[in-house]
């Protein structure tokens, strides 16, 4: 158990620091090459945030470990929710921005309606995943459209680069190195936390799937917690609910489908049902609370905390 709990930990720090890397050197390298902030903070940085989750579930489903990817997807969003907007509300309340209401917030929830489907006869198959891929490209050129037309998006975007701390410049082959490094630093943390968690489970007599929920999910979502907190405490608190939104919507349509099509994902749709009710629920209480262009209040960001504290308790009883 000590070398389960060492193995987990280490993964996590990798897991942290591949993330920060890998978008310093590929943001890094996008702007050296040109290409507009605006990319860079819609595609590297969203995209960024989520390798964690990415490069965790694909390695448990090579592993053979279906349900540690699953789960690590619905704890992840569920994370995302609760904890990480729910303490920048708490830190610095956000306003809300009425067209991600109109936008974003649809997806979100057909996203999240979307995972039951697809997995109702017990195969995440890759014809599905694929479908679920497109949809992402197709929103993200979305979304770069929109930015390209829309005023006072760049320099949102670029304060949100800036934010999750892609470097002014530097020399290609020190950013290529960097990005890299950060990339080969995500594939060994992921290796690491989910052996670690795999043989915590086992001692602790917990199934893949509550350490999936809770410990990986957790370990994760730390690129996102990070870079909404650092942009709450600059004052851009806004950014950290299109981060949260963004990355809840790449786990579904990009980390989930893209697992699947490494390796179809096989899980019986029972074992997540209370999973994903909760997710359900947390998705349409942040969707309520952001309903409207308004200051998403620090009452509401604590009871998003408590309900993620409420859903820690239940899985791990």
């Amino acid at each position: 158990m000590p070398s389960s709990v060492a193995y987990a930990a280490i993964g996590l720090v990798l897991l942290y620091l591949g993330a920060e890397w890998l978008v310093k050197g590929a943001a890094g390298l996008a702007r050296s090459f040109g290409i507009p902030a605006i990319i860079v903070g819609l595609t590297v940085v969203g995209y960024g945030t989520s390798a964690p989750e990415m490069t965790v579930s694909i390695v448990a489903a090579v592993r053979d470990s279906s349900e540690i990817a699953v789960a690590n997807v619905i704890g992840s969003n569920i994370a995302n929710l609760g904890l990480i907007l729910g303490l920048t509300a708490v830190l610095s309340p956000p306003r809300t921005d009425g067209r991600l209401v109109r936008r974003e917030i649809p997806l979100l929830l057909a996203s999240v309606a979307a995972v039951p489907v697809v997995l109702w006869d017990g195969v995440l198959s890759r014809i599905e995943a694929a479908m679920l891929v497109l949809v992402a490209a197709c929103f993200t050129l979305w979304l770069v459209r929109d930015a390209r037309v829309s005023p006072g998006v760049p320099e949102a975007i670029e304060t949100a680069a800036e934010g999750a701390g892609a470097p002014p410049s530097r020399s290609r082959p020190a950013l290529i190195g960097l990005a890299l490094g950060g990339l080969a630093v995500l594939v060994l943390g992921g290796e690491l936390l989910v052996r670690g968690a795999t043989g915590l489970a086992r001692a602790l007599g917990l199934s893949d799937h509550v350490i999936g929920l809770t410990v990986v999910a957790i370990g994760t979502s730390l690129p996102e917690l990070a870079t909404s907190v650092v942009a709450a405490r600059r004052g851009h608190s806004d950014l950290a609910v299109g981060n949260v939104v963004g990355s809840n919507l790449y786990n579904v349509l990009l980390v989930l489908a893209g697992t699947a099509l490494v390796r179809p994902i096989a899980t019986e749709i029972q074992t997540i049902r209370n999973d994903l009710v909760m997710l359900g629920a947390m998705t349409l209480f942040a969707a309520v609370l952001l309903r409207t262009a308004r200051t998403l209040r620090r009452w509401e960001g604590g009871a998003l905390l408590v309900a993620f504290a409420a859903f820690i308790a239940y899985a791990l009883w």
